[in-house]
């Protein structure tokens, strides 16, 4: 919200001569703009088409890991040795994870 810090300012007078409806008012206002929505919840109900892929196997080639590469120690994936960052006592470190 931008602030107009050249325009005059109200004093302590002026902020208790507000009416008790203009209060009011805002006080709706204010509750009125905030709504509790659950979005996991709203989220549950919707349903795509084509969705049911529970009849489905996948069919995937796994390769062993080959001499270029190597398992980062802390984040357990298979990097190439370009990859590689650090060597400590034998624990090999990725660039992502030593960064």
């Amino acid at each position: 919200m931008a602030t107009d810090y050249d325009a005059p300012r109200k004093t302590d007078d002026e902020l208790s001569e507000d009416s008790i409806e203009e209060l009011k008012s805002r006080r709706v206002d204010k509750s009125a703009s905030s709504v509790d929505v659950d979005e996991a919840e709203q989220a549950e109900g919707f349903e795509l088409p084509g969705a049911d892929l529970s009849g489905e196997e996948l069919s995937v080639r796994v390769l062993p890991r080959q001499a270029d590469e190597f398992t980062c120690s802390r984040c357990f994936l298979v990097h190439h040795r370009s990859q590689l960052a650090k060597e400590v006592n034998g624990q090999m470190v990725c660039t992502e994870c030593a960064a």
